[in-house]
């Protein structure tokens, strides 16, 4: 039996590497073992990835590029340096049992899957003209991997110019998207918090805003996403400390506010988009994944440790992506006005369709991986 592995440094990112895990599923001739190492988190384990290795949740989420100084002393505290040197030394043990190892994320990503010393897929997401090109130094690490995929042709055409042999088949983050839950018919206003911890904080200031929204022209509808790797009654109780009126379910809940009315999402995010008229998100991948469906976006601004992010995501994004006011009574102003703006909000899904690119990268990536895991050739177009 072969055996791949997978390194993955984020949240959106271990739904990537799942994503081209299933592809590679369908796509393999005989048995295949599809192992991942999350660097961020513990985990939750998908339908096709077995999670393997030292892995624990840090109270970063991941977040410590753009020098966030603050993250990674907070990483530090609670054992990064350990947690790391573990994760060496599993990664160096795998040269006996990997045929090929896939790293998903940024270079860091690579660098610890090159550890491996078999042949690495580098699947970069981090990275984009658009907002930042891959670095000298980083150029230097990428002509290790055996094939190299970014997520946009601009950034392909950029780094081949430069020497590095990128190929960019297609945007994995749009094959996300499924539809086999579709939510009660109607225009939603979709509320995406996000995978991380802070999503239980972000997911009130939302709230918030929507409520506020309410007020000023009801009736609002909203779908609240709840994440996997999240525990919606722990949403359902931070919302009702914040005085909605919740009503708990099985696995879900439904908040009520004068005007407002929320309602869980725990299905696949293409449901929620396909019904949603415009979401306000502070998530990263799912907040590209709206984008990729050309539903507007809208983030709130926030001092503090977030601005970098929302910035990066912002000039990722471009034009798709508004950022309104995180005070709820100016965020939910700022919403009205965009709401009530239709040619806005056309160029809007425009410039997410444009930004995030064609379908179609999860297979031909999985295509790539068994041509290096099994010597016999692989069907289908490289």
């Amino acid at each position: 039996m072969s055996a791949v592995l997978f390194v993955s440094n984020g949240h959106g990112e271990a739904a990537i590497a799942e994503r081209i895990g299933a592809e590679l599923r369908a796509a393999a001739r005989g048995p295949l073992a599809l192992e991942h190492l999350p660097l961020v988190g513990e985990g939750a384990g998908g339908e096709v990835l077995r999670p393997v290795g030292p892995r624990r949740d840090l109270p970063s989420g991941g977040l410590v590029a753009m020098g966030n100084v603050r993250n990674f002393a907070r990483d530090l505290r609670a054992g990064f340096a350990l947690l790391l040197a573990a994760q060496i030394g599993f990664l160096r043990a795998g040269r006996t049992r990997y045929a090929c190892t896939v790293a998903v994320g940024d270079v860091y990503a690579l660098l610890l899957a090159l550890l491996s010393g078999v042949r690495t897929v580098f699947v970069g997401t981090a990275k984009s003209v658009y907002v930042a090109p891959y670095g000298a130094f980083e150029r230097r690490v990428l002509r290790r991997a055996a094939r190299i995929f970014v997520r946009d042709r601009a950034t392909a055409e950029r780094l081949r110019a430069q020497g590095v042999p990128a190929e960019a088949p297609g945007n994995v983050i749009v094959d996300l998207l499924r539809d086999d839950r579709v939510p009660p018919p109607g225009a939603w206003l979709g509320v995406l918090p996000g995978s991380r911890l802070a999503a239980y904080r972000d997911g009130v200031r939302l709230a918030s805003v929507v409520r506020a929204l309410g007020s000023r022209r009801p009736p609002v509808e909203a779908l609240f996403s709840v994440a996997p790797t999240l525990d919606a009654e722990r949403f359902a109780r931070a919302l009702a400390a914040d005085g909605w009126s919740v009503e708990p379910g099985a696995d879900a809940f439904e908040a009520r506010a004068p005007g407002a009315h929320l309602v869980a999402w725990n299905g696949p995010l293409g449901g929620l988009l396909r019904r949603s008229r415009l979401v306000l998100g502070q998530a990263g991948t799912a907040n590209e994944q709206a984008a990729a469906c050309g539903v507007p976006v809208a983030a709130l601004e926030s001092g503090g440790r977030m601005d970098w992010y929302r910035m990066r995501q912002r000039g990722l994004l471009g034009e798709a992506l508004a950022l309104v006011p995180s005070d709820p009574e100016a965020g939910a102003a700022a919403l009205a006005e965009l709401l009530a703006d239709e040619p806005r909000l056309a160029r809007m899904a425009a410039a997410g369709r444009e930004r995030m690119g064609e379908p179609g990268g999860a297979a031909a990536i999985a295509r790539a991986i068994l041509e290096l895991a099994d010597p016999e050739p692989v069907e289908g177009p490289a």
